[in-house]
Parts: C-alpha cells; structure tokens; sequence
C-alpha cells in the first residue's frame, strides 16, 4: 500500500489493528503504539537509527505481534512549513520502508504528519512535569516524541 493521507488511514487499516508511530532522526528511531481501537497512544521504544535492516527485522516483529496495519511517521517541517533536508531525509526512510515491505510480507499503509516541535514537546514534559534528569531523559525522549506524533495523528482521525 503506497503513502495516503492521515485523514484517509481509517479507511485502509483493517479493523482491530493498531498503528505504529515513528519519530525518525539519523540517530534514533521513536516508536510508539495506538490500541486496537486507535484512541490511545503509548511509547514503545527507541531503536538505533544507524542499520536500517537490522530496524527493519525489529518493525517487522513489532508489526506481527501487536497487530499493526498502518504506520504513522512524523514529518519535521520547517517552522513555515516547507520541507527542508530533514523532511526529506525521513519521506526517504519512507520510501525505504515501502520498498522493503513487501520483502519482509508486510503492507501497512504510511502516513506523513506534520510534528513540529514534538521532540521538543516530549522533553518538556519530561523535564517540567517528571523531573527526570538529562541521562534518563535521552533513553526515552524519542519515545516519547514518537507518542505524541502518534497522538496528533489519532486526534485527527477522532475527528
């Protein structure tokens, strides 16, 4: 299944499925998870962005246990919104997931969205909210940041 707009994922993914949202930078990968009935989002985990095969192997785990059927990816647009060499760097880790899914038998549907300054919003909350120190901090914040881009996209599917 190719790119499809965020309004449109209900439409594709199959019911009783989830959807996996992924904050992607070259450094880490945020993954974070909807409940069947995409109300919810929680973090999962945070991968190493450095081989993409070796993440590959883990989503595809990931994909198969918790029943996934759509994939949610954060877009980081530039604060006007046009896309700079980050967005850029993340549609082609998109392009990479689609030509690979269906080597792995994987087909769930991708969907970009906007996540200005989640990164930034999930350190805050655990900065001023948990108190949670700088060594910590770097453990989960992609996580975190991957939860609340997941987050967004089911508000607008709620809509």
């Amino acid at each position: 299944m190719p790119v499809v707009e965020i309004n449109d994922l209900r439409k594709v993914v199959p019911k009783g499925s989830r959807l996996l949202g992924m904050d992607h930078s070259p450094k880490r990968i945020g993954l974070a998870l909807s409940n069947p009935d995409m109300t919810m989002a929680t973090p999962l985990r945070t991968l190493s962005g450095k081989n993409f095969t070796e993440n590959l192997k883990l989503i595809s785990g990931i994909v198969k246990e918790y029943h996934v059927g759509g994939f949610v990816i954060g877009l980081p647009l530039n604060m006007d919104g046009s896309e700079g060499p980050r967005a850029q760097s993340v549609r082609h880790f998109g392009m990479n997931l689609i030509r690979a899914k269906a080597a792995l038998g994987l087909d769930p549907p991708i969907a970009y969205i906007d996540e200005r300054l989640s990164t930034f919003g999930a350190e805050q909350l655990l900065i001023d909210d948990l108190g949670m120190p700088r060594h910590k901090r770097q453990e989960i914040i992609d996580a975190q940041a991957a939860c609340d881009i997941l987050s967004g996209a089911l508000k607008i599917l709620s809509a």
